[in-house]
């Protein structure tokens, strides 16, 4: 089970802001997206998520094709976690976290309720802050909550073999150490559960740690896809960058000057 993008072009007034990309997400496996600002990075999660149109090329969930799935089963199939996500009202975190429950009429699902909310916010150490006002959260504690709403949306029950897949944009943006490290680990578990997971990062060395694929972009064009260990190279990461990279063998690290 995957998502297939094949030939993937969107323009803008004229202007081509991603140029004929194709790429696969498997279910089983974490694929992140790497490149400068600007590389087109947002608006290919946001096409394949179908909130944009793309001006060429196709999108497949499972080799259906996205333009022939209702919003409704987009909804049950995955989930997004964009840049930023205001919220305007004065909504407590649970509410917030209970926002992406779909159960689609299954009343099994429903009974599982309480128990999955209570699990996925222990798991995002957001349980203390259930009863809390949303908007009164640091930038780091609203992250954590949303990646929450984002898992809620995917929950499951034990044993089902439905293809899940989620799309995280900059997710551990305004995170500390700790929480960065702890929400990895939590996003190669749910892989570990089957999930199919696109991730936009800028931390290279957080993308070679926790990745199984690294698609690196550039001025809306697919540079390499690949292991980290294969596309992050010296000479790749310069030309893309602008900056002169250098690439430790053991243990692997980028660093830069």
């Amino acid at each position: 089970m995957s998502v297939e993008v094949k030939n993937l072009s969107w323009e803008v007034n004229s202007k081509k802001i991603l140029d004929d990309i194709s790429l696969s997400i498997s279910s089983g496996e974490i694929i992140t997206i790497l490149g400068p600002n600007g590389a087109g990075k947002s608006s290919f999660l946001k096409i394949i998520s179908g909130d944009l149109q793309c001006t060429e090329g196709q999108v497949y969930f499972d080799q259906s094709n996205l333009d022939d799935i209702s919003i409704q089963d987009r909804s049950f199939i995955r989930s997004v976690m964009s840049q930023s996500q205001d919220v305007v009202y004065d909504f407590s975190t649970r509410e917030i976290i209970e926002m992406g429950w779909l159960d689609r009429g299954i009343s099994s699902y429903s009974e599982d309720f309480k128990k999955a909310i209570d699990q996925i916010s222990e798991e995002c150490s957001v349980k203390n802050l259930l009863e809390q006002s949303f908007n009164t959260l640091s930038g780091g504690e609203k992250r954590r909550v949303h990646f929450a709403r984002t898992l809620v949306q995917l929950w499951r029950p034990s044993g089902s073999d439905d293809p899940r897949y989620m799309f995280l944009d900059e997710p551990t943006a305004n995170l500390d150490i700790l929480h960065e490290q702890k929400m990895m680990k939590l996003i190669q578990k749910k892989r570990d559960e089957g999930l199919g997971i696109l991730l936009i990062l800028h931390d290279l060395n957080l993308a070679a740690k926790y990745s199984d694929q690294v698609a690196l972009f550039n001025e809306g064009r697919l540079v390499d896809k690949g292991l980290p260990k294969t596309v992050l190279t010296e000479d790749t990461l310069s030309a893309v960058y602008g900056l002169k990279m250098n690439v430790e063998k053991n243990p692997f690290r980028i660093n830069y000057y």
